[in-house]
């Protein structure tokens, strides 16, 4: 069978994984035939092609890890390359596959195998890449020429080569970097600003002939001072990352260069001052002489094709370098737009169809930027605007508003909000308080992130850890925001301070904190932790979610409108299927709405578990209050909260 010959002979798999590959495909195969007229509009043998690379990707995560030559697991790369797919033709397929042989992969590898699998994490990563790559492509013709500027002559096309290098160097320079960071806290957020640090070494070091821009020109690099251009602060300012972030990402690419490259800083900052450096001011900044000069360059892309490629081989991702070519990798205008897609059963077009990652290390074609025509005044990167409504510009101004807005604010509750709490029939201060920390706690944690990233959140990578209690402070502030916004609102229609059965509602307090962290989350774009993951971390359902959704978008004024978009579209997807999933609390409130339908409703087996306690949480996620007073925790009384 195809199967078979696949693993023998092109993947060179051992006996174990082919075995167990052969025993699904035959599990399955039954399935395969009688579905042949459902799955697609090829021909019977790439129909059955597909069906038996989603056998071995599935044999791949749940089995018992094949392993390929040198004793490495099968890549999902390495199956697409051997039977001829394209990437975007896998995702379409994939989906289909796991909703028919559901049934007998649970038998197979357990009832958690969906979440073994990964591959709504795989689809978010595919997204998060394209856009990148997008915007990558963008700004690099913005910076930059496509040759050296000199007139025509027998060694232009020598010239578009060598400029085109430096382009593939960028891109490079910018995976490895991206691929250093721990997949449970890789977002597109951190992503994005780690491709402006890219841009920062690009513009200091690319010989000056090839920019397409003036340094002087304050329309392009507004923040300036005695000594020269800020380049850090004019990057934060046209791609709205933050100045602080963005240093520190720089950072970290330089030590990259020194570490991967082994390329040594420029001690003296004046003599490096009468090239590239010109009128900018040093300060922040790392230079590396001749560091990307012709010979320099060919090694170092060299190098970094080397640690990109063992990087691969190593995590089993996909091959990133496809992303910046568009010839290759573009997927058409609003195919893939949006983040993550809902899996599995996703009905969703995609217009254009990524090339197969077929050709091997050796005979990749470099990676070409798009064709540029300048403007009038030779100056398309000060003319030019940033593409309105990319995941990756939503992204940066979202993030603008949690910094500017929500990050300076207190993580505890306000004067206000104290007096609130306290003016209720017990004083619930500490009750929220600690809620507060369990719950998000649970929610922003290693477990959170995807079975492989726990190990690496607790035994800590120190900036994994700092990003992770980053996002809680967050979603903490937040929360405390707009809860004091609706006590204000609800204390003037009451005339009174006692908002005992809003603040003493147990499921409000979790929905209001789960709006909260899902907001953090969708304006970071993680990999790993999409919606509906807050709704397990916190015990409520789809359902409850769904009735505080428009008071929470009401009651903060200061909600950009991707966002309050985000929350609306969230909305929708509750109403129209999720709450009307088994277990939604929708049918406890039906039976106390229509006794009548009691009976039913309990025989179809519909109605939700009780939400665990806060203890059971507390506990199950390894969860210290840090000295904080235990809550007394006990069902909380009905309110008229979502009525």
């Amino acid at each position: 069978s195809s199967v078979q010959l696949m693993c023998s002979r092109k993947l060179v798999l051992d006996e174990s994984t082919t075995r167990q590959a052969m025993q699904l495909f035959k599990e399955t195969k039954i399935i395969l035939l009688s579905s042949m007229s459902s799955l697609g509009s090829g021909s019977p043998e790439e129909i059955e092609r597909s069906w038996c690379a989603c056998v071995l990707y599935c044999v791949s995560k749940l089995g018992n890890a094949g392993k390929a030559k040198e004793d490495r697991g099968i890549t999902l790369r390495q199956i697409l390359r051997a039977f001829d797919l394209k990437i975007v033709d896998f995702f379409k397929e994939m989906p289909q596959f796991c909703i028919k042989v559901g049934f007998i992969l649970t038998g197979l590898y357990g009832s958690d195998w969906e979440k073994r699998l990964e591959l709504q994490e795989l689809q978010a990563n595919l997204v998060h890449l394209c856009s990148l790559g997008r915007h990558y492509r963008r700004a690099y013709q913005e910076l930059f020429l496509l040759n050296d500027g000199k007139p025509a002559n027998n060694s232009s096309e020598l010239n578009v080569q060598q400029a085109s290098e430096y382009y593939d160097f960028g891109w490079l320079l910018f995976l490895v970097l991206r691929n250093q960071a721990s997949s449970a806290v890789k977002n597109l957020l951190t992503s994005t600003t780690e491709l402006v640090s890219v841009l920062a070494v690009l513009i200091i070091h690319i010989p000056v002939r090839l920019r397409n821009f003036s340094i002087e020109d304050s329309s392009c690099f507004a923040k300036k001072s005695d000594k020269g251009v800020n380049l850090i602060a004019s990057l934060c300012e046209r791609y709205l990352t933050s100045e602080d972030e963005l240093s520190k990402a720089l950072q970290k690419t330089n030590i990259l260069i020194k570490d991967i490259l082994k390329k040594k800083p420029c001690s003296d900052v004046s003599e490096c001052q009468q090239g590239s450096l010109s009128f900018i001011d040093p300060e922040g900044l790392t230079f590396f002489k001749n560091f990307l000069e012709e010979d320099s360059l060919k090694s170092s892309l060299q190098v970094l094709e080397k640690e990109y490629v063992n990087g691969l081989d190593t995590k089993g991702e996909l091959d990133a370098r496809m992303f910046a070519n568009e010839e290759d990798s573009l997927l058409g205008s609003g195919s893939l737009s949006g983040g993550a897609l809902k899996l599995p059963g996703t009905k969703r077009k995609y217009d254009d169809v990524m090339a197969s990652p077929t050709k091997s290390t050796a005979s990749r074609a470099p990676m070409s930027p798009p064709r540029f025509c300048p403007s009038p005044n030779g100056n398309s990167f000060c003319n030019s605007k940033m593409a309105p409504f990319t995941p990756v510009s939503t992204a940066m101004t979202t993030a603008k508003w949690l910094r500017s807005a929500i990050s300076p604010l207190p993580s505890k509750p306000s004067g206000e909000l104290l007096r609130f709490f306290s003016a209720c029939d017990k004083d619930v201060t500490d009750d929220i308080t600690c809620r507060a920390a369990i719950i998000l706690g649970a929610i922003f944690t290693g477990s959170s992130f995807g079975e492989r990233m726990c190990t690496s959140l607790r035994n800590t990578s120190g900036m994994d850890a700092i990003w992770t209690e980053q996002r809680k402070m967050e979603a903490l502030k937040l929360y405390y925001r707009v809860l004091e916004s609706m006590c204000r609102a609800e204390s003037q229609i009451l005339s009174g301070s006692n908002l005992t059965s809003l603040l003493s509602n147990e499921r409000f307090h979790r929905c209001m904190i789960a709006c909260s962290a899902e907001l953090v989350l969708a304006t970071h774009k993680t990999v790993t932790m999409m919606f509906p993951a807050v709704l397990e971390k916190t015990g409520i359902t789809a359902f409850d979610l769904s009735k505080v959704i428009e008071s929470f978008v009401r009651h903060e004024d200061s909600l950009p409108r991707e966002l309050k978009r985000h929350l609306n579209s969230l909305e929708e997807r509750l109403l129209e299927s999720m709450a009307w999933e088994k277990g939604s609390s929708m049918y406890n409130s039906l039976i106390v709405a229509r006794p009548t339908l009691s009976a039913e409703i309990n025989r179809l087996g519909l109605l939700a578990e009780p939400m665990p306690s806060l203890d059971a949480i507390a506990v199950h996620h390894d969860i210290s209050l840090g000295g904080l007073p235990p809550l007394p925790f006990h069902k909380q009384p009905g309110s008229s909260f979502g009525k």
